[in-house]
C-alpha cells in the first residue's frame, strides 16, 4: 500500500497549497488554469480510450455499458445527492459559479477512474511494483493543487476516496492473484476513459455532462463478465 499512501499523501499537499495559491489567484488564471486541466483531462480520456479499446473483446459492451449505467445512475439521482452530500460542508459558490461538489466530481474521475489507478495497486499488490502508483501521484498532485486554486481545499476530500478505491483493488488483487481477466481492466479502461473525457468537457465549460450519473456504467462490465463465467460453466 505505499504507492497508494503516496498518492493519497500527493492529493492532500497539492490541494493545501492550491487552496493557499486560490487567495492571491487573479480570475484571469483561474480561467486559463482550469482551461488547461480541462484540455489535460480530456487528452488522458482519449488516450485511455485509445490504448484500451483495440484490447476489447466485445466492442460494443462499452456503449450498452454507458446506457445502462447512466439511466441507473439518473434513475437514483446519484448526481443530486452527491452535490447535496457535498453542499453540506460547502454551499457557497464563487463569483465564476463553480462550487464545492462541480470541483470534487471532477476530482474524483480524474483521481479514480482511469487506467493507472486501477492497474497501478494491482501491480503493486502482485508484484511490489509502485511504478504506475508513484507515477499517477505526481499527476494527481499538480491535479490537485490546480483543482483547489479554483474549489477550495475541500479537494483534499478526493484522497480519502482514493484510498478506498485503490484499497479495493488492491485487496482484489490480493484475492484473485493469477485470475484477473485482463479483458475486464480494458473494458474498465474504455469506460473510464469516456467519463475522464466529458470530465475535462466539463472543467473547460464546454458542454456540462452528468458525468456522475453514468458512474454506475463501470459495475457493468463486471456483471457482465461474471454472468459469461457462469454461462460457460454451464455450457461446458
Amino acid at each position: 500500500m505505499i504507492g497508494t499512501i503516496f498518492n493519497c499523501a500527493a492529493i492532500a499537499a497539492g490541494s493545501v497549497i492550491g487552496s493557499r495559491l486560490k487567495k492571491g489567484l487573479k480570475p484571469e488564471y483561474e480561467d486559463i488554469l482550469l482551461q488547461a486541466l480541462g484540455l489535460a483531462a480530456s487528452a488522458v480520456g482519449v488516450n485511455s480510450l485509445v490504448d484500451a479499446m483495440p484490447q476489447s473483446q466485445y466492442p460494443v459492451l462499452f456503449i450498452a455499458s454507458l446506457a445502462l449505467g447512466s439511466v441507473i445512475g439518473e434513475r437514483i439521482r446519484l448526481e443530486d445527492r452527491f452535490k447535496s452530500l457535498v453542499g453540506r460542508f460547502s454551499r457557497a459558490e464563487n463569483s465564476g459559479g463553480k462550487s464545492l461538489a462541480q470541483g470534487l466530481s471532477a476530482a474524483l474521475l480524474l483521481f479514480c477512474v482511469g487506467s493507472l489507478s486501477i492497474l497501478g495497486p494491482m501491480r503493486s499488490a502482485l508484484y511490489g511494483d509502485h511504478t504506475y502508483l508513484f507515477t499517477n501521484g505526481m499527476l494527481d498532485f499538480v491535479t490537485s493543487m490546480v483543482l483547489a486554486s479554483s474549489y477550495g481545499a475541500g479537494i483534499a476530500a478526493a484522497a480519502a476516496v482514493l484510498f478506498v478505491w485503490q484499497g479495493f483493488f488492491y485487496c482484489l488483487a490480493l484475492l484473485l492473484s493469477g485470475s484477473l481477466n485482463e479483458a475486464l481492466l480494458a473494458e474498465l479502461s474504455v469506460i473510464g476513459g469516456i467519463l475522464i473525457f466529458s470530465s475535462g468537457l466539463g472543467i473547460m465549460g464546454v458542454r456540462k455532462f452528468k458525468t456522475m450519473n453514468m458512474l454506475p456504467s463501470l459495475l457493468v462490465p463486471p456483471v457482465f463478465f461474471c454472468l459469461v463465467s457462469v454461462w460457460n460453466k454451464i455450457a461446458g
